[in-house]
């Protein structure tokens, strides 16, 4: 249904703006308390903040970590998608979030990745058909002072009709 909404407004809108509404209006995204505020026009870059509410403060009064958590899981694969494009399959795969100190105050998170690990990630893609790609994200205060808590992501990709051929295979 997302992707669907998502082609349609492309013929009216930039896809900066698309991902920016699409992430802030998406009702399970709301829930996790994030909300994106920039995304790059090449939407290499994408930073969010997660406000410290009534709706995520915790027994203790500090941001829940779930909320933490939720609130940059689906980023890095939704940016990926958009930039790779039709061809490629880009799964979640595994995430891991180590817990630094309480979050008091608004956290912040900035995914980003550069031209040159876009053409790296298409040039493995093409060699060896799939990849697990490793991220590491910082969540932080918003002048990055304070460490709140560090994010491993790893995240699948895939050369699109290959990963169907697998798929394909498997089943019975």
């Amino acid at each position: 249904m997302y992707a669907t909404l998502a082609n349609f407004f492309e013929e009216f809108l930039k896809k900066k703006t698309i991902f920016k509404y699409g992430f802030n209006l998406a009702p399970m995204y709301r829930r996790s308390t994030g909300r994106v505020y920039f995304v790059s026009d090449d939407l290499l870059s994408v930073k969010i903040k997660i406000p410290l509410s009534y709706k995520n403060r915790n027994f203790v009064g500090t941001i829940f970590g779930g909320s933490l958590s939720s609130a940059t899981d689906p980023v890095y694969m939704i940016q990926l998608m958009n930039i790779l494009g039709k061809n490629y399959v880009v799964w979640d795969k595994e995430a891991t979030i180590k817990f630094k100190r309480p979050a008091n105050e608004t956290a912040y998170a900035d995914f980003s990745f550069t031209e040159g690990e876009i053409t790296q990630i298409k040039s493995d893609i093409s060699q060896n058909k799939e990849l697990n790609l490793i991220k590491e994200l910082s969540i932080t205060n918003k002048d990055k002072s304070v460490k709140f808590a560090e994010l491993i992501k790893t995240i699948y990709i895939a050369d699109k009709s290959y990963y169907k051929e697998k798929r394909s295979a498997k089943k019975p």
